[in-house]
């Protein structure tokens, strides 16, 4: 069954600096591409380290490897750094800022099944 989470899209300081080396390296890929959450929800929902799982709402979804989040992390929040996978739960409106809603974003997650 999905559990319901709060997603908080950002820049991370590993991020930048491995944006200095190319958008394509290992390095940025991975940080782009990995969901962050807490551990106590990872214990909650049987999900280990490096297990793939899928989050959704109305404007996309998404699969991605998990990791742990820090200990500031919130029970119910999760955290992926601002790129491709992100960019795919957000919705187009801009309120005339330019940067679409990207904050507080209400989602589904689930385990992907190997």
């Amino acid at each position: 069954m999905p559990a319901e989470f709060i997603l908080i899209p950002g820049r991370t300081s590993k991020q930048g600096t491995s944006l200095n080396e190319g958008k394509y390296t290992d390095n940025y890929q991975t940080e782009i591409n990995t969901l962050q959450m807490n551990p106590d929800d990872m214990d909650r929902l049987s999900i280990a380290e490096g297990d793939v799982v899928r989050v959704w709402n109305s404007f996309g979804s998404v699969d991605v490897p998990v990791k742990s989040g820090k200990a500031e992390l919130p029970i119910g929040v999760l955290f992926i750094s601002y790129g491709d996978k992100s960019c795919r739960l957000m919705g187009g409106e801009t309120h005339g800022s330019g940067m679409p809603d990207s904050k507080g974003l209400d989602v589904l997650l689930e385990k992907v099944e190997s």
